[in-house]
């Protein structure tokens, strides 16, 4: 089922920077083919598998966009105020059964069909209403307050491209057109499993040398939290023929397998090696901190297989990850348009010092220092299993591959939770 590419290629240079990564994972994965019609209520979060064209104007007629009178601009005196006969009144929902002559106006609402011969409209409180006539003052533009057919989206033009990932925005606007379903690509299967004997399912009792298992629930919110069908198997032992046999089974019926802890280069991280017993690696290391062991291969079960990416075993170093590498690439694979997050620039309120050619994130909070200005403060641990540092701050600020330091008052990249997990 996997989309990866299977050929000889693997990267095997020192560190593989961020940049080339996701170069090659748009010239490596080719996303799902299968696609399936959702109704307009199942559609947010889904991938859309054919462009949209517009089936009709959108507005569909000339309206009014304000509660107030509809004029001919050519009855309006150029410096003084315009009287106008009332003619008719028109109102939202109803068709436009009156026409407007020369010296008249119609009392319109908000949505209703503009009057045959009226092209501009005045909002109810700027205007004097006296008896059968309304007094209009001077100076408003032609077409002011009116809405135009087609003038948001005109019939034909293509208003939702394949790959969007529909959102009640983009859902409102296929409402708009009069559209009850949607064409999206079917969602992706995922399985995910933790790796380390030292790793105990949360509930049990926890030994002395044991820690409880966070990743796998990390992980599986943010898969399905991005469309993801997530099939949780649990933790596995460091052993080499389990793990390569549970690889194996994984890959019959998955898109996709994430794992954490394993990659690394100790003599009791297996997963590496089971996935070169059973598959093939594109790469293994990249330059980002944390999160440097991070694997990226393909495992074949007969004539199917899956992509396969290892994640470091520290939940901090697990979530850097999955942000940077696991969501592009599961965005390409689910046919989603490439979407890398933009850094917001902010003020930084600490000193840092950092390796060139390496992409760092620092998790840091927001606050709004003295003089206004919006800052960024580094949170007090660095360690890539403190969870605590995600949980107590607002993002990342994103420190490119050249940047060696970072001073008070430096402009640097922030990227929100937010954001990064969408």
């Amino acid at each position: 089922m996997a989309q990866l590419t299977d050929d000889c290629f693997a990267f095997s240079g020192p560190l593989l920077r961020l940049d080339d990564m996701e170069r090659l994972i748009a010239a490596r994965i080719t996303p799902v083919a299968e696609s399936e019609t959702v109704s307009l209520g199942d559609a947010r979060g889904r991938v859309l598998a054919a462009d949209i064209a517009a089936p009709v104007d959108l507005p569909p007629f000339d309206n009014s966009a304000v509660d107030g009178y509809a004029v001919r601009h050519a009855d309006l005196a150029p410096d003084a105020d315009t009287r106008l006969a009332i003619a008719g009144r028109l109102m939202a929902g109803r068709a436009a059964d009156v026409t407007v002559r020369a010296g008249e106006a119609a009392r319109i609402f908000t949505g209703a069909p503009m009057p045959a011969g009226a092209d501009t409209v005045f909002m109810q409180e700027d205007v004097t209403v006296e008896g059968d006539t309304v007094i209009v003052p001077k100076g408003l533009k032609r077409g002011a307050n009116r809405r135009l057919a087609g003038e948001d989206v005109p019939k034909g033009r293509v208003v939702l491209a394949a790959g969007a990932v529909l959102e009640p925005q983009h859902i409102a606007l296929a409402a708009a057109l009069g559209l009850t379903t949607l064409e999206v690509r079917r969602r992706l299967k995922v399985a995910i499993f933790s790796t380390g004997d030292e790793v105990v399912e949360p509930g049990r009792p926890l030994g002395r040398a044991a820690i409880y298992d966070a990743n796998r629930y990390l992980l599986r919110e943010l898969l399905e939290r991005l469309g993801a069908v997530v099939t949780d198997l649990g933790i596995l032992a460091d052993e080499p023929d389990v793990l390569a046999q549970a690889l194996q089974a994984a890959a019959r019926g998955h898109d996709l397998i994430v794992t954490s802890g394993g990659v690394s280069t100790g003599e009791a991280d297996y997963v590496r090696t089971a996935v070169e017993r059973i598959g093939s690696l594109v790469f293994w290391r990249v330059a980002i901190k944390p999160g440097r062991p991070v694997a990226l291969g393909i495992i074949r079960e007969g004539a199917g297989s899956a992509a396969f990416i290892g994640l470091p075993g520290n939940p901090v170093a697990v979530f850097v990850t999955f942000v940077r590498v696991v969501r592009p690439l599961l965005r390409r694979l689910a046919g989603a348009r490439a979407d890398v997050p933009t850094p917001l620039p902010v003020r930084a309120g600490f000193a840092y010092k950092k390796k060139k050619d390496r992409r760092e994130y620092v998790r840091v909070a927001l606050r709004r220092s003295a003089d206004g200005q919006i800052e960024a403060v580094k949170h007090p641990q660095d360690g890539a299993g403190v969870i605590t540092s995600l949980t107590q701050t607002d993002g990342l600020l994103e420190l490119p591959e050249e940047v060696t330091a970072v001073a008070p008052g430096d402009t640097v990249g922030f990227l929100s939770y937010a954001s990064l997990i969408g």
